[in-house]
């Protein structure tokens, strides 16, 4: 009789990666407000860089509850895997060696610094993106030019302002609609990490889903202008999905009023058709806006 055949072992996913992995604390990225420790995760033969943000070293804030920075940085990523732009690089709510909080996968740029949280190359700042452009800046004119679009003013020292940029990409519409959506009230130029093969990733979605308009971002470019038909069939996906699978599993991580209220956002978008404008009952731009 002949041996069974030997089935080769399933590789390790990245969910598996993250949820089951030991995490290794290597450091603390010390500019951050928040607990933010660098650490590497390792599972069935797979490692991995990433992030582990504890419950345990957030910040209290006055405008959201205490200890849900990390499920509200969960939520973003279950978002954004529901419009299928993978913006938000894999993240999970496990057990860490500080007690529970939010793991995600670090970012490695272009030229193979660390900067940001997220990526190990399986396919699954400001500054370069990837392909050789920038996608924020600082010019010395009235109007941008070719390719750029408006955010406003900006102090630059002694007196002097410059129009603040952001590039005409399709990758940062992507994320000004995802945005609004979750309703970040935090979109920095630092939170902007491209990757190696073109990718854009966002960071750092702790001050997420407020039953609040609470939007503040750098991304006012196209601020009142016609969604695009990619983007109007995506809220579409994704007002079905609050109402099953997604709204399920965002239940798990917010309140039942904030996702009310992330349902009513998808249903404005798509009633209005337009990319949102600043309310003026709030400061539109971050501050620091890097």
């Amino acid at each position: 009789m002949s041996a069974p055949e030997r089935i080769p072992p399933r590789g390790v996913t990245t969910a598996e990666l993250l949820t089951q992995g030991e995490l290794t604390v290597r450091g603390r990225i010390r500019e951050a407000s928040n607990a933010v420790l660098l650490c590497d995760v390792s599972y069935a033969g797979r490692e991995a860089a990433c992030v582990y943000k504890p419950v345990a070293g957030e910040q209290p804030l006055w405008d959201f509850p205490d200890g849900t920075l990390a499920q509200r940085e969960v939520a973003a990523y279950e978002v954004s895997e529901a419009t299928g732009w993978g913006l938000v690089p894999p993240t999970v709510l496990r057990d860490g060696p500080y007690g529970e909080g939010m793991c995600q996968l670090w970012i490695e740029s272009p030229d193979g610094d660390g900067s940001g949280e997220g990526d190990t190359g399986d396919g699954d700042g400001t500054g370069d993106d990837g392909g050789g452009g920038a996608l924020l800046a600082l010019v010395d004119a009235e109007e941008p030019g070719d390719g750029w679009k408006a955010v406003g003013l900006a102090e630059v020292g002694e007196g002097r302002t410059a129009l603040l940029v952001h590039a005409d990409d399709e990758r940062l519409r992507r994320l000004a609609v995802l945005d609004a959506v979750i309703n970040n009230a935090d979109r920095k130029g630092g939170h902007l990490l491209p990757a190696a093969g073109g990718r854009l990733y966002g960071i750092d979605h702790g001050v997420t889903f407020n039953t609040e308009n609470k939007l503040r971002t750098l991304l006012w470019g196209w601020a009142g202008k016609k969604l695009t038909p990619e983007a109007v069939e995506t809220l579409e996906r994704l007002r079905e999905g609050l109402e099953g699978t997604l709204g399920a599993r965002l239940a798990e991580l917010i309140t039942e009023a904030e996702l009310d209220a992330t349902r009513a956002r998808v249903a404005a978008l798509l009633a209005s058709g337009r990319h949102p404008e600043p309310s003026g009952e709030w400061p539109a731009i971050p501050w620091p806006p890097v």
